[in-house]
């Protein structure tokens, strides 16, 4: 059902290194259409990476499709390393890829965390964006965190937040993200990893409507896990590096520019209140709630409506 929604697979036809910093290099590649419409695929977490399955939501033929992993994870180096790994060194990174691949403008598909580094890098950079294709609302704010970190999420999702709250001791347990941290940064490499699979499953359990045991095992692989749970509660514990209202108050800069926000009526990751608020602040956005949908980009109808957006901003950028 989900396969026959999405653009056949497709290889790369070119893969990058490309230094940023002493420390860090980060993993970029090429797919479609090398005199396409430029389209940056910007994926979640922070700490998640992108997979093979994210180039099928744009057509090959129209679209030159750039995705990299972000600081951290994925195949970029060195690996779920925290050094220099922040909001505005992944803007700037973004930045150095468009110009490294020589790009002038390009559109920004981003999805959850994904959605949260898009719209930062368009309000500091809104004349190098075509325009935005956003999922899974993430606005980064304390509230928004503490959602699904320390209150909101559990009452919904109880037996698996027994299994998210079991590497932290009762005393810790008012603070999460805080007794996260201590965890996923000692010196303590069992228990770094005991608290990394926890931590990164009860994503995965929770971003489906219906938990999904392929995204489970997916989020619970070691590899995985260290560099989503590390990124993750780093960014987080220092709320995200930016300020609380940060991408609501900077809205007006991209006012001007084409905007789809799909959403899913049951995400528990994002609740779609972050949605309606961004659009509110955005009037010319075209908002999509998906009524039968949770968080995840591969809900059946999460990925129609993001490639049906893709197809449609073919027309809308070529009549421009």
């Amino acid at each position: 059902m989900l396969g026959s929604k999405l653009y056949p697979p497709i290889e790369p036809y070119v893969q990058h290194s490309l230094q940023v910093d002493s420390t860090h290099s980060l993993h970029i590649e090429e797919c479609g259409n090398p005199n396409g419409i430029p389209i940056l695929f910007v994926h979640g977490g922070p700490g998640g990476g992108y997979s093979v399955i994210h180039r099928q939501f744009f057509n090959p033929h129209a679209y030159r499709i750039v995705l990299f992993d972000q600081r951290g994870c994925g195949r970029s180096r060195p690996h779920a390393c925290l050094t220099n790994n922040t909001s505005a060194h992944l803007m700037e990174d973004i930045e150095k890829i468009r110009r490294y691949l020589n790009i002038d403008k390009w559109v920004l598909f981003g999805g959850s965390w994904g959605s949260t580094l898009s719209l930062l890098y368009a309000q500091s950079y809104p004349e190098r964006v075509l325009g935005l294709i956003l999922r899974g609302i993430f606005l980064c704010r304390e509230q928004d965190v503490n959602w699904f970190y320390q209150q909101g999420a559990d009452r919904f999702y109880p037996e698996y937040w027994q299994d998210f709250i079991a590497p932290i001791a009762p005393e810790k347990r008012d603070s999460m993200v805080e007794a996260y941290y201590e965890i996923l940064t000692s010196k303590d490499e069992v228990a770094r990893m005991r608290a990394a699979e926890a931590w990164s499953v009860w994503e995965g359990r929770t971003c489906n409507l219906q938990t999904d045991e392929a995204t489970v095992n997916y989020f619970g692989d070691p590899f995985h896990a260290l560099a989503m749970a590390r990124i993750e509660c780093h960014y987080f514990r220092h709320q995200a590096f930016i300020e609380d209202n940060q991408i609501l108050d900077n809205c007006h800069s991209i006012r001007h520019l084409p905007i789809t926000i799909v959403h899913g009526r049951y995400d528990m990751v994002c609740p779609v209140n972050q949605a309606f608020e961004l659009a509110e602040r955005l009037p010319q956005a075209n908002l999509i709630i998906c009524n039968h949908a949770g968080h995840s980009a591969m809900e059946t109808e999460i990925s129609h409506q993001l490639i049906t957006t893709t197809d449609a901003f073919i027309e809308l950028l070529e009549a421009s």
